[in-house]
């Protein structure tokens, strides 16, 4: 059984349900006198049953120590008491490289950041803590590990560029863990355009690239989950019309809630549906509600920067955060990290409200009536800028569940949207790769 939460948030049911909300009609259990304390209890049983997977948790190799490690609570948004504490079952662990440019020497250190990464996720899991968490490929993996009483730690992979032009690397990659893969991610990579082209309107494929054509075919053949979540919309309504399996959104929200292109629009959604992926809604506060969280950010910026004056630490935005070297990108997280603890502490001087855990199932709704249930899941790209008030670090995991009750979802969905969807898209995939693997040994 999973640990309870030690923290509630305390959210009014604001007006009960609005019509149209995705929940199916009444919730599962619950009379009209059902009480505050028994709703909670209820959600926790829940909590407890289902199977927790949270698609998109970023590392940084410094934590992948014996000195330091994610057995101890580190000043980050995912470790492994974090997780046992909020009932997080399952935390997909990012090889993440940023994009760089386009020649050998940028594909070489690419895979260097890449390989290292792999080796850190599978020292912790099969050396360091393998009494508290196992690596898990498939979905009887996860429930296998899960009913061991042990955590998941599944791979994926945040940008296609350390791959450089060798497709063989996907398949190295696969046998690594890898059981995701994004083409693009900010940056326009040799296989994809990214969303990031919206700014100024240049393009490097027009989508695509070909060797980006080939590598859906590739990940086609081997089970790998295609992820959409960063590439433009042209290269993903290709990616969608050429693969042969369900596609996956890592980590992406509505853009009609949300006008930003990391989130996905309605034609978009729609074609993932059809195509029998599923979108993993993020709780990143900027993409759920910009005006919302930029009103918040100013105010508590004030306060923040007045602990970063005392901490000598200076902050920065985002594109200077993405320009920083990958050695200096963890050290400064965690001292963001840090700051945000401290500041959080002083949130009743901030005249604002900040982005939290309503507003997020605000885009499970969305994307649950637009796409129907069997096609939403939930992420939180925690140490990679995610969070929201609520459910801002593993340890609060169970306020998301406890949200999804409040909106009348029944156990069965919540199961759906924590990781039925998502498992059930992985047995797919592999499936199309059983399949396509027979067909050409033939």
């Amino acid at each position: 059984m999973k640990s309870g939460s030690r923290y509630v948030l305390a959210i009014p049911l604001a007006a009960l349900i609005m019509a149209g909300c995705g929940p199916s009609d009444g919730a599962e259990g619950q009379g009209a006198a059902e009480t505050e304390a028994e709703l909670v209890e209820r959600a926790r049983g829940i909590h407890d049953r289902v199977i927790t997977l949270d698609t998109h948790d970023d590392i940084n190799t410094q934590n992948f120590t014996e000195e330091r490690n994610y057995t101890s609570d580190l000043p980050t948004q995912v470790t492994l008491p974090k997780m046992e504490a909020g009932g997080l079952d399952v935390a997909w662990f990012i090889v993440y490289t940023g994009q760089g440019d386009l020649d050998d020497a940028g594909y070489a250190a690419a895979y260097e950041n890449a390989i290292d990464k792999f080796r850190a996720i599978r020292w912790l899991a099969e050396e360091q803590a393998p009494d508290r968490i196992e690596i898990a490929y498939t979905s009887d993996d996860v429930r296998r590990i899960v009913a061991s009483g042990r955590k998941v730690a599944m791979i994926g992979i945040e940008n296609a560029y350390p791959v450089g032009l060798d497709l063989n690397r996907i398949e190295e990659f696969h046998e690594l863990g890898g059981r995701y893969m994004s083409l693009a991610h900010n940056g326009h990579s040799q296989f994809s355009d990214s969303n990031t082209g919206e700014r100024d309107g240049v393009w490097l494929h027009d989508g695509l690239s070909d060797l980006g054509r080939e590598a859906v075919r590739e990940m086609n053949r081997l089970g790998i989950m295609i992820d959409i979540s960063h590439p433009s919309k042209d290269a993903i309504m290709q990616m969608i019309e050429l693969s042969e399996a369900p596609v996956i959104a890592s980590h992406s929200s509505a853009r009609a809630l949300n006008d930003v292109s990391r989130n996905l629009d309605d034609e978009q959604l729609r074609a993932v549906a059809a195509n029998g992926g599923v979108v993993q809604t993020v709780a990143f506060r900027s993409y759920l509600d910009s005006e919302k969280n930029a009103a918040f950010q100013d105010a508590l910026r004030v306060i923040e920067e007045e602990i970063a004056g005392e901490m000598d630490v200076e902050l920065l935005d985002r594109a200077a955060i993405q320009a920083l070297p990958e050695a200096e990108r963890g050290p400064y997280f965690e001292q963001v990290q840090e700051i945000r603890r401290m500041s959080s502490a002083r949130k009743d001087e901030v005249d604002a409200e900040p982005v939290g855990v309503s507003d997020f199932i605000d885009h499970v709704d969305y994307l649950v009536n637009l796409m129907g249930i069997e096609h939403v899941g939930i992420s939180s790209d925690f140490d990679g800028g995610g969070g929201v008030d609520g459910w801002d670090d593993a340890s609060e995991t169970f306020n998301v569940t406890l949200e999804l009750v409040r909106r009348g979802y029944t156990e069965e969905e919540i199961g759906m949207l924590w990781s039925g969807n998502l498992l059930r898209v992985l047995d797919e995939v592999e499936a199309v790769a059983d399949r396509l693997q027979t067909e050409g040994g033939a």
